[in-house]
């Protein structure tokens, strides 16, 4: 049987990377409605940080059936925002939170 033209792709929803991620942007969201000052720049970047996770790893996802270089492209720019989201937790703690 011959492989066809453009590989499955898309089933991020069944990947744990995209299940987390999409739970830590659920908590994510609710952290900072309830901690952090709703005026701060950072209340922000903490939700489009986690936000970015999730839909990285779902546009990935959905890319790696025409190129794996845009999925491997994707999946790091997923990882470099919840790094950063990490950080700004830490921050939070850090400075008394």
């Amino acid at each position: 049987m011959s492989e066809p033209l453009i590989p499955m792709h898309g089933g991020y929803r069944n990947l744990k990377s995209f299940q987390v991620a999409r739970l830590v942007y659920d908590v994510t969201a609710l952290f900072v409605h309830r901690y952090v000052d709703r005026l701060s720049r950072t209340r922000d970047q903490m939700v489009q940080a986690a936000r970015s996770g999730v839909q990285n790893i779902a546009e990935g996802s959905v890319a790696s059936g025409t190129s794996k270089k845009m999925e491997l492209k994707l999946t790091n720019v997923a990882k470099a925002s919840l790094e950063e989201l990490r950080l700004d937790y830490e921050d939070f703690l850090r400075q008394g939170g």
